[in-house]
């Protein structure tokens, strides 16, 4: 009971989680350029300060795991950060959709102020919160259901903003008779669902005791070790930010290729729900299908279905038909990978604890969001680079764009995305080697050791 009471609140407590997390990560850029209708040179430094402000955000990462894998409360060493990471980063989330009528310096200096909070209060409860997924079993099948849960209510938060985001903000726009009005109140509605979740996590999850042992605190220099001797571990970070960086560019361009290529973005939302059905689809016969196949037979087979679906993308003509089947075959994909890259990350956690004698739960975990912020930080660069050279910034309709400024928004959108992931698939078939085989010897040694309990 214990065990599926967990899977299904650890879960819940992403829904408005990935709800506050895509409507910052992927919407900001298009509220900046088409609700504020900021100037190119504004926007030039805005794409400037979200590209340096996410590195250092990103760098930031594993010191929040030292700080996490350090904590020992009665509420133990998760709980506490998550409560407080979720209640800041909805303040800084609301702020940041908030028209202070402002322009120019002063703009651009609360924007900038507003933006490292955000990032620093959600790196605080997103580390706490995906670092207390591995506690909760050492088993990788127990691992799948938990994670594959989570990243089915991740994906409903998700797809619930880009699906809502066009008519939820045009009919809360006519209401208001402001667009700016009807993104601060649509943030605010997705802030009160973050923390109605997070608190079912928060109450909800019960850790097994007794399991591990009780590590030394780690240090600076702990840190290091931790992450840069565990090859498996680099490895997979490098892996995932290659995938992350063209994941996240994809759907950063998603409502800009509805209003300038398409030319209907009311479209927009319909083929998201598309996309967010298959999605969830793939997340529920995942483990399924990870019972039958290997997860190497599965990373092969979703990065066939993606590649697939980009050229699809890429040689389509703005039919709904023809861009529904691309996108399908390519989200399909990207959820099974998603799920992989996860579970290949916890797996990490087991390794280094037996290759370098302690288990930096935490710290390992902090490379996820060092990861996503990585591949925002990234391909945040690309779409505002592309948003300004194509001419999207100054156009008004898809009647303003230039034969050119679509190219180069769809090389932007399609092609170099597929190369990154691509490159991240080819890493590792070369380099990673935590098979079933394997984590199955390290588990028996680190019990013989008497570092874990397997009696769960």
């Amino acid at each position: 009971m214990g065990r599926k009471l967990n899977r299904y609140t650890f879960g819940l407590g992403t829904i408005g989680r990935d709800m506050v997390y895509s409507l910052v990560s992927m919407y900001l850029m298009f509220y900046l350029t088409d609700i504020l209708d900021l100037s190119d040179s504004v926007m030039a430094w805005i794409t400037a300060v979200l590209v340096a402000e996410r590195v250092f955000d990103a760098l930031n990462d594993p010191i929040m795991g030292v700080i996490v894998d350090n904590t020992r409360t009665r509420f133990g060493k998760f709980k506490p950060w998550i409560a407080s990471g979720a209640l800041l980063s909805g303040v800084f989330t609301i702020l940041l959709f908030t028209d202070f009528k402002l322009a120019g310096a002063p703009f651009i200096f609360v924007f900038t102020a507003s933006l490292l909070l955000w990032d620093l209060s959600f790196t605080t409860n997103d580390i706490s919160y995906w670092s207390m997924l591995p506690s909760l079993s050492t088993d990788q099948k127990e691992r799948e259901k938990i994670g594959t849960i989570a990243k089915i209510c991740g994906n409903l938060g998700l797809f619930a903003v880009v699906v809502g985001i066009v008519p939820v903000t045009k009919a809360l726009g006519k209401t208001f008779n402001s667009m700016q009005q009807a993104y601060f109140v649509f943030a605010v509605m997705t802030v009160l669902i973050m923390w109605a979740g997070q608190l079912i996590t928060i109450f909800g999850v019960k850790e097994p005791k007794g399991v591990f042992k009780q590590e030394e605190a780690t240090g600076l220099r702990g840190m290091i070790k931790a992450i840069f001797e565990n090859d498996q571990l680099l490895y997979t970070a490098v892996s995932m930010a290659l995938f992350m960086i063209g994941y996240v560019t994809t759907t950063g361009f998603g409502l800009y290729y509805f209003k300038y290529v398409f030319g209907d973005e009311n479209m927009y939302s319909l083929f998201a729900a598309v996309l967010g059905a298959s999605q969830i689809t793939a997340f529920i016969v995942f483990p399924a299908l990870s019972g039958k196949f290997g997860r190497k037979a599965l990373y092969t087979g979703a990065t066939i279905s993606v590649i697939a679906g980009y050229i699809l993308f890429f040689f389509s003509p703005p039919d709904m038909l023809y861009i529904g089947i691309a996108g399908v075959l390519i989200f399909v994909g990207e959820a099974f990978i998603n799920v992989l890259m996860l579970m290949f990350l916890t797996d990490t956690i087991e390794y280094g604890q037996w290759k370098l004698g302690k288990r930096n739960e935490s710290v390992t975990l902090a490379i996820q969001p060092l990861i996503f912020k990585t591949g925002g930080a990234v391909s945040s660069g690309i779409v505002g680079a592309t948003v300004i050279i194509s001419g999207i910034n100054d156009a008004k309709s898809a009647l303003d764009m230039t034969p050119s400024g679509l190219l180069i928004m769809k090389t932007a959108m399609l092609i170099l995305p597929l190369v990154f992931i691509l490159a991240g698939y080819i890493l590792y078939l070369l380099k990673y080697k935590i098979d079933r085989e394997l984590y199955s010897k390290i588990l028996g040694e680190l019990e013989e050791r008497g570092d874990i309990a397997l009696s769960e």
